[in-house]
C-alpha cells in the first residue's frame, strides 16, 4: 500500500524546533492540512496556514513553566506536608499561564459557584484543552476518588498533571488527545471547557457544536474571557452570541455566572444513559 502523502508534510512540521519538544499528535496536524489544503491554490500556502493556526493552537504566547522543574516543585510541596504547602506550588505554576493566572484571583469562590448548579459534588469530570487547570484540583473540595480525566495535546504538561495527580492519590487520567479531532467518550458528571470555545472557532468555525453534542455528560461548563487581554476591550456579548449560536435549537438550560475574569456558561445536558 502506498503511504500516505501527507505523512511527510505532517512529520516536517512535527518535527520542526518549534514543536519538536511538545510532541504534538499527529491527528491534530492532520486534522488541520486536510481542512486548509481545499482552501488554498497550492500545499505550500496551505501548510502556511496550518503553521498559523498550530501557533494559536499550542499558545506560547500564554506562557508555560519549565516541565521537569515544575514536576520537582511539586513532589517538594507534597513531601513537606500540609494543604497550604501544596496550594502555594500549585498557584506559583498556575501563575506561568496567563488563562490560569486570572483564574487564580476567584478560585477561592470559583467552584464552589459551579457546582452549585450543577447538582452537587462531581464524581467524573472531564478537563477538555485542559492546559494547567487540574492544578487547580486542590481548590475544588473533591475526594480522592473523584475521576478526573484531563485533555491536552501538550504532552510535556500532559506528563506534569499525570504526575501531579499520583501526588494527589488520584488516578492519572490525563491524556494527550486532540478533544476536537477525537472527542472523550467517558460518561462523566461535568466537562470543562476553559477558556477554549474561542480558540476552538479561529481554528474552525461551528466546530464546538460537534464537540459539545458528542460528549456524554451531565454538565458542560464553558468559560470565555470577558475582555480581551490587554483589558481594552470587552468581549461579553461576543462571547455570548458564540455559546448561544453553538446551542442553537438545543433544549439546553444555561446559566451564566459573571466572575471578575471570567464567564462561565453553565449549560444542563443531562446524557440520558449516564449511570455511575
Amino acid at each position: 500500500m502506498p503511504g500516505d502523502p501527507l505523512d511527510p508534510i505532517i512529520q516536517d512540521l512535527l518535527s520542526s524546533r518549534k514543536y519538536k519538544g511538545i510532541d504534538l499528535p499527529a491527528e491534530t496536524v492532520r486534522d488541520l492540512l486536510v481542512k486548509e489544503l481545499p482552501n488554498h491554490r497550492s500545499p505550500k500556502d496551505a501548510v502556511q496556514e496550518v503553521r498559523k493556526k498550530l501557533h494559536n493552537i499550542v499558545a506560547p504566547y500564554l506562557g508555560d513553566p519549565d516541565y521537569p522543574l515544575a514536576a520537582k516543585t511539586l513532589e517538594e510541596a507534597f513531601q513537606a506536608g500540609g494543604s497550604q504547602a501544596v496550594k502555594a506550588a500549585c498557584a506559583k505554576l498556575l501563575a506561568s499561564h496567563a488563562s490560569t493566572l486570572e483564574r487564580l484571583k476567584i478560585l477561592d469562590e470559583f467552584y464552589p459557584r459551579l457546582f452549585s448548579l450543577t447538582g452537587g459534588t462531581p464524581h467524573t469530570i472531564l478537563d477538555l484543552a485542559c492546559g494547567l487547570n487540574p492544578l487547580t484540583f486542590p481548590w475544588m473540595g473533591l475526594p480522592a476518588d473523584t475521576c478526573y480525566y484531563a485533555y491536552d495535546i501538550h504532552r510535556p504538561r500532559v506528563a506534569l498533571i499525570n504526575r501531579f495527580f499520583e501526588l494527589e492519590g488520584l488516578a492519572p487520567l490525563a491524556a494527550a488527545q486532540d478533544v476536537l479531532v477525537n472527542p472523550p467518550q467517558v460518561e462523566g458528571d461535568v466537562a470543562f471547557l476553559f477558556k477554549e470555545a474561542h480558540r476552538f472557532e479561529q481554528r474552525q468555525r461551528g466546530c464546538n457544536r460537534a464537540l459539545w453534542l458528542a460528549l456524554k455528560v451531565r454538565y458542560l461548563l464553558v468559560s470565555l474571557p470577558p475582555h480581551s487581554l490587554s483589558g481594552q476591550h470587552n468581549l461579553v456579548e461576543r462571547q455570548r452570541r458564540l455559546v448561544y449560536a453553538t446551542l442553537e435549537g438545543l433544549p439546553w438550560e444555561v446559566n451564566e455566572i459573571m466572575f471578575e475574569n471570567e464567564l462561565v456558561f453553565v449549560i444542563k445536558k443531562e446524557y440520558e444513559s449516564y449511570t455511575h
